[in-house]
């Protein structure tokens, strides 16, 4: 998939993918290791999880001795988060568009006289 927003919903379509995501953005950094242990899955399952965190570019890596060490970028975000504005903005405005047509729609049968 090539559009970025996609990948974002993608990657965090997984409620594995968000715990580790907010364990990121809490603690700032966390090992593949430390977050199998807190999620009761392998250490290669999170490993696999960050993979495609990082191919959304939700997380980068470093390696600290013999560790890689796991950090959240949170500017893909930004887009996802964009996108979810513009969708419900356009939303609102039709829900509006609506209330007042039934709204109008409301005092013109009110008004009718009775026979």
């Amino acid at each position: 998939m090539t559009d970025p927003t996609g990948r974002v919903f993608d990657a965090l379509a997984d409620p594995n993918r968000r715990y580790v995501v907010e364990a990121l953005a809490e603690r700032g950094t966390a090992t593949a290791t430390e977050l199998a242990a807190e999620l009761q899955v392998s250490r290669q399952a999170v490993a696999k999880h960050f993979a495609a965190l990082g191919e959304a570019g939700l997380v980068e890596s470093r390696r600290e001795g013999r560790e890689t060490r796991y950090e959240l970028t949170p500017q893909p975000l930004a887009g996802a988060l964009d996108w979810m504005a513009d969708v419900g903005g356009k939303w609102d405005a039709r829900l509006a568009a609506l209330r007042k047509l039934l709204s109008s729609g409301s005092r013109r049968h009110s008004r009718r006289p009775r026979s």
